[in-house]
């Protein structure tokens, strides 16, 4: 027994000694290591660069893709598609602009056909649409409210019947608009942030699961802030964090029927969401706080959407949230 604590003692004295030993030689470069500032420049890792600041800008109100100085990059020219969603038809709601729009020229480049529901921004749509067609893709516009669930019911409808069928919906359509004391959030922006962002949602997803078939898919667009919070977007944060629970949920659900459900949780993204929200001052260096140090293109956002919809690439994943946020 004595023994035994005297070997215990000794392993215990080595182990210190070990510990020092190694303290004491990081301690002597660390007096030679000179401090690092960080690096200004923003990550390039892409197959173009991108920029760190962008104009001071302030938009109305839902915000035109068109208005803006300097218009979000949604070609993303180097993807080459390989018809991961051949013959598929896609509805993507807020697909005349920013990820919607990228969503839908990337998905038609994998040869999807695609349905774009939006609020009125009739000049970005009809963008988005030739776009589309640029594929060589069918694309039908389906202005409405998605806060009504007979226009998400009517939607659903229309696409079915312009197309003959539905496989992937895409819920990105958002309201979003900081406030900073929760005294000052009124009732009417708390209820219009949740009845775009979560009952739109689920209006969407309601009327899209009777036509979703076994391979079928459902992706949302969720966020930094569902993940995080933002101090300044109490209502807007927690949208997103329902919208990563609705996520699981519904996977949960549907899971028997051979439907996938997923999301997308974006961080800072250049889009007219934006611009129409933050003073233009701030909006200069939108992003500029990631570890990337610069705001993500669309372009950079919607290949995980593609990813996250074709079976051939995600079969095996359900009820997930990807964070794309520019860096830890």
């Amino acid at each position: 027994m004595a023994a035994r604590r005297s070997a215990r003692g000794a392993n215990s004295k080595q182990a210190v000694a070990v510990g020092r030993r190694i303290q004491s030689e990081v301690d002597k470069r660390d007096r030679k290591r000179r401090p690092q500032k960080s690096a200004n420049k923003p990550m390039q890792a892409g197959e173009r660069g991108y920029p760190k600041e962008f104009p001071a800008q302030h938009l109305k109100k839902p915000g035109l893709e068109k208005d803006l100085s300097y218009p979000p990059l949604f070609e993303a020219p180097a993807y080459q598609g390989s018809e991961k969603l051949k013959d598929m038809v896609a509805l993507v709601t807020g697909g005349d602009s920013g990820i919607g729009r990228a969503i839908a020229v990337l998905f038609a480049r994998e040869g999807a056909d695609i349905a774009i529901a939006y609020l009125n921004e009739h000049a970005d749509a009809e963008a988005t649409k030739t776009a589309v067609e640029d594929e060589g893709r069918r694309c039908l516009l389906l202005p409405g409210d998605v806060r009504q669930s007979a226009f998400c019911a009517k939607a659903v409808d229309k696409t079915v019947g312009a197309f003959g069928k539905l496989d992937v919906l895409v819920n990105n359509a958002a309201f979003q608009q900081h406030e900073y004391d929760i005294e000052n959030l009124s009732d009417e922006h708390f209820d219009h942030t949740l009845k775009t962002n979560l009952y739109g949602y689920f209006f969407m997803a309601r009327a899209a699961v009777p036509h979703l078939k076994p391979g079928g898919s459902i992706v949302m667009t969720g966020s930094v802030t569902g993940i995080n919070g933002s101090r300044n977007l109490l209502d807007y944060s927690m949208t997103k964090g329902g919208i990563h629970a609705f996520t699981r949920s519904l996977a949960g659900q549907l899971i028997d029927r051979g439907i996938r459900v997923n999301a997308v949780a974006p961080g800072p993204v250049w889009t007219p969401l934006n611009p129409a929200d933050k003073p233009a001052k701030d909006v200069k260096e939108f992003g500029s706080d990631t570890p990337m140090k610069r705001a993500a293109q669309p372009e950079e956002i919607a290949p995980a959407f593609v990813f996250l919809a074709a079976p051939s690439c995600s079969s095996y994943i359900t009820g997930e949230v990807l964070p794309i946020i520019g860096g830890y």
